[in-house]
């Protein structure tokens, strides 16, 4: 089994342009969510899918400078681009995880991989439905035959923008997987969508520094606990507004 992540990432994003490439501890976003996905064990390929319009072709530039796969595809029809990527590199199993979230924790992710390995006939994994880590921790995997399937019928734009999105509303038609953590951390937003998540993860990769630290789950939770002041920065943003003005704006 070919085992593939696709990293969706690209410079346009509403609520905070540019992001991608934004320092942290003086290394882009990308950098720190592409290292951390390729550290996952048990991988054969690591890829970032980003967009063909000219905005992203300084990601794409920097991402191929650096060594960093790169495919390109629809910057609306997201699920088209994990699909022409994932048949391109043939792969069996997709993992999603997407280019907001550079405090990916590679041994977290694994379990969702494990999960999907040790359910006969797997169609979806994840460890977000329902949440019980952080925003930032999401990992997703899919079978081909699955993202193949949404690909030729899921036509609603709320799909085509959110790759799984089919799935995780219509789990009965599909074997599905759920990895929960132990203790519901949901509430804690390690995740990049606006300037005052890019003020914390700011910190917490300087703080992380100065504990020459990888920042797993554990560490980034005892940065927390030692900094209380800094979980508060984002509090207010709720998880998956994206996706909930997607919904808003065409019901399904």
């Amino acid at each position: 089994m070919k085992i593939v992540v696709i990293i969706q990432a690209r410079m346009g994003s509403s609520r905070f342009p540019g992001k991608m490439l934004e320092l942290l501890a003086d290394r882009p976003v990308i950098e720190w969510v592409y290292d951390r996905a390729r550290t996952i064990p048990g991988l054969d390929a690591v890829v970032v899918a980003t967009t063909t319009t000219p905005a992203d072709d300084q990601l794409a530039d920097h991402c191929r400078l650096r060594g960093i796969p790169v495919f390109r595809g629809s910057e609306n029809d997201v699920l088209d681009r994990y699909y022409q990527a994932a048949k391109e590199l043939q792969a069996d199993m997709i993992m999603r995880i997407t280019g907001d979230c550079p405090f990916l924790d590679p041994q977290e992710s694994r379990k969702v991989v494990d999960a999907y390995l040790q359910m006969p006939d797997c169609d979806y994994a994840s460890n977000n439905t329902p949440p019980t880590y952080p925003d930032g921790l999401d990992t997703e995997a899919v079978s081909f035959q699955a993202l193949e399937w949404m690909w030729k019928n899921a036509h609603a734009v709320p799909y085509r923008e959110h790759v799984t999105y089919y799935i995780r509303s219509h789990q009965d038609q599909f074997r599905v997987a759920v990895v929960k953590n132990t203790v519901d951390l949901s509430a804690h937003r390690w995740t990049l969508d606006e300037k005052a998540d890019y003020i914390k993860l700011s910190t917490i990769a300087e703080k992380l520094g100065r504990r020459k630290q990888f920042g797993s789950l554990y560490e980034i939770l005892a940065v927390l606990y030692d900094n209380p002041d800094i979980d508060t920065v984002n509090r207010y943003i709720g998880r998956d507004e994206g996706l909930e003005k997607s919904l808003r704006e065409h019901p399904v």
